[in-house]
């Protein structure tokens, strides 16, 4: 604009001369008309960009200040700069990736190993075994979302662990590695409709006389002869000479149809209740009822079931648990038992009960506390009565997953009539778990 100006006022006192000796000239209307349009429009585009280039201006002036105010902590050399630096950082790559990009995969699993020091009446030993009351293993856990409501599953896990203790005895100390298929299934699950499994797995039956709040059942829980299930009593003879009866031929928690091919479905959860099933392997069947809830201060879980094993001589298997912990205090009660259904003579019978203490008296994590009484009857032959108390202190690690544990354990055996009456069994157990 300032340049247009600038060239009227030296064109023009060159031109008026010349204008002032000029004829009239006609002027057309339209034409002025067109040029003061052409003029006005450019007014307007000059004005535009005028307000274009001082809101740029305003624009770069808030990012200055933004810049500066963002600049001023950088310059202090306080630590908590240092403390949010690593949230700015790349997320770690993972380490475990499915061949699959439409599965999505997760590995887990645990190491449990114990040392037993055990007392048969005739000598003292030490044995180191890996703790069958929840042995060492490794589990691959794939998913796949089918639609909102429906996801495919599919796990495979499988126990590896040395020198089992329900194995190890007096004579076999070390009866070496232990490779065993535990989970081998596909499964689809549905909120609304409920899940179904198909391979290797849990029967409807299994863990339902395992219900246990104690925090203790790493090593103390109804399956009372998995830590030592291998030893053999010995007789209360002059030789003391061993017997070839072991520990879990006496002691049976009666736990359902334990893990084994099988069709299972499990409906939805209905007010804490839920019902499962299963047609398993060598025409076996099973029917669970599982419930937990928690209020009033109080947190409870139960699981109850009736199982057809298909043994000779016996008839169904009926079992069950319910456990109890007052959340304020930590105090828990676990209760166990299982019958199952004999022709002749007497119904196999076994009873667990446990007192515990579940405390945080470390900032390492809970410490749980747990004495209970075992009683089964006519297990291993007719008349007999095998009796079994327990202690177990077992300190959690939260930070590094594990669990330390102590336990003490008498296993006592009265045969019919003690016409050949064997001496008790004394184990005391030291362990770690350690999950993944």
């Amino acid at each position: 604009m300032r340049l247009f100006v600038t060239a009227l006022t030296i064109i023009l006192p060159l031109l008026l001369p010349a204008l002032s000796q000029a004829q009239p000239i006609t002027v057309d209307q339209q034409v002025l008309q067109q040029l003061q349009e052409t003029i006005r429009q450019q007014q307007q585009q000059l004005q535009q960009q005028a307000d274009q280039i001082a809101a740029q201006a305003r624009t770069l002036q808030a990012l200055q200040q933004q810049v500066q105010a963002l600049q001023q902590p950088v310059s202090k050399p306080e630590p908590v700069i240092v403390a949010t630096a690593p949230t700015h950082q790349p997320p770690p790559v993972p380490v475990i990736t499915s061949g699959n990009d439409k599965i999505k995969l997760s590995l887990s699993g645990q190491i449990n190993r114990a040392v037993n020091s055990t007392n048969d009446g005739g000598s003292t030993k030490i044995y180191p075994v890996d703790n069958d009351a929840s042995n060492s293993r490794i589990r691959f856990v794939g998913t796949a979302k089918i639609r909102d409501d429906l996801t495919l599953g599919t796990r495979l896990e499988v126990s590896i662990a040395p020198d089992e203790s329900s194995v190890v005895s007096q004579n076999n100390q070390a009866p070496g590695d232990y490779f065993n298929q535990r989970w081998a299934e596909v499964s689809l699950t549905s909120k609304r409709f409920g899940k179904l499994s198909l391979g290797k797995g849990d029967t409807a039956s299994n863990t339902t006389a395992e219900a246990d709040l104690s925090r203790t059942d790493v090593v103390q829980y109804a399956g009372i002869a998995d830590i030592s299930g291998g030893m053999l009593f010995r007789a209360k003879n002059g030789a003391r000479s061993l017997t070839t009866l072991k520990v879990s031929d006496v002691f049976k928690s009666g736990d359902g149809l334990s893990r084994q091919s099988r069709l299972r479905y499990d409906t939805p959860v209905w007010n804490g209740f839920r019902l499962a099933g299963s047609l398993v392997s060598n025409q076996q069947s099973d029917i669970a009822l599982y419930w937990g809830g928690e209020g009033y201060g109080m947190k409870a879980v139960g699981a109850f079931a009736v199982s057809n094993p298909k043994i000779s001589n016996a008839g169904l298997l009926y079992d069950g648990s319910f456990s109890l912990l007052h959340t304020a205090s930590g105090l828990n009660l676990t209760l166990s038992g299982a019958i199952l259904e004999r022709v002749a003579p007497e119904d196999r019978t076994n009873l667990f009960v446990k007192l515990g203490w579940l405390a945080n008296l470390t900032r390492l994590g809970h410490t749980a506390f747990g004495i209970d009484y075992t009683r089964s009857e006519h297990v291993a032959q007719p008349g007999d009565r095998g009796y079994s108390v327990g202690a177990a202190v077992v300190q959690a690690f939260e930070k590094f997953a594990t669990e330390v544990y102590f336990q003490y354990r008498i296993y006592a055996l009265d045969r019919a009539g003690d016409s050949a009456p064997v001496a008790d069994i004394n184990v005391g157990t030291f362990g770690a778990r350690v999950k993944f």
